[in-house]
């Protein structure tokens, strides 16, 4: 049987850091010229769609803030990749996918063939690319973290990288408040000893 060798995490990190500057870049493209549509249309008489223009760009532009503040875990990321090693897990599952304001949220579960109780995680692209990773499924993935507190999972071939942290992340507060206090420094050294995924509140 062939090594597996995993990836570098210098690669995986430039690799997303380019996808989420790639989807920036393609909502701005879209909010700004919005925002400076009025002018034009004024401009050629069209005045009837000048009041459209502005709040849908308005909306692009604030979404993507949105975005960028809630659903944004590059630096998490780094952090755990630099914390803990990464390691090869032989099947993913996909459960389900939750269209949040933070991001599209999916129900994984990262299990090694012959071995029971992997937790079910939650997980976001760290892109904040509302996608779910090509080929994800189609064999393993490497994970770098602490099924307890939450790590980060890298699909071997593309390398995009999808922040995770339990599903049940109440149920497992005593588990965490009694873990090894080496295993609590390291979980706090990667920026994964609280909950993260918090979805924004509009009211």
């Amino acid at each position: 049987m062939t090594e597996l060798v995993p990836p570098d995490i210098e690669r995986v990190l430039q690799h997303n850091s380019t996808l989420l500057k790639r989807d920036v870049a393609k909502r701005l493209a879209i909010g700004v010229p919005l925002l400076a549509l009025p002018s034009v249309l004024h401009a050629l008489g069209a005045t009837n769609l000048v009041a459209l223009s502005i709040p849908v760009g308005m909306w692009v532009l604030l979404f993507l803030s949105i975005r960028l503040a809630n659903g944004l875990r590059m630096k998490v990321c780094k952090k755990v990749l630099h914390t803990y090693p990464l390691e090869y897990r032989t099947r993913v599952d996909r459960k389900q996918a939750e269209w949040l304001l933070l991001g599209t949220v999916y129900t994984v579960k990262l299990s090694q063939r012959g071995q029971h109780g992997a937790p079910h995680m939650r997980a976001v692209n760290a892109s904040a690319v509302r996608r779910w990773p090509e080929g994800a499924e189609d064999g393993g993935a490497w994970f770098a973290g602490d099924p307890l507190f939450g790590g980060v999972m890298v699909v071997p071939d593309s390398h995009d990288m999808l922040f995770m942290q339990p599903a049940k992340w109440k149920k497992l507060d005593q588990e965490r408040a009694e873990a090894d206090p080496a295993r609590i420094a390291r979980a706090q050294q990667a920026g994964i000893a609280k909950l993260l995924e918090r979805e924004p509140k509009m009211s």
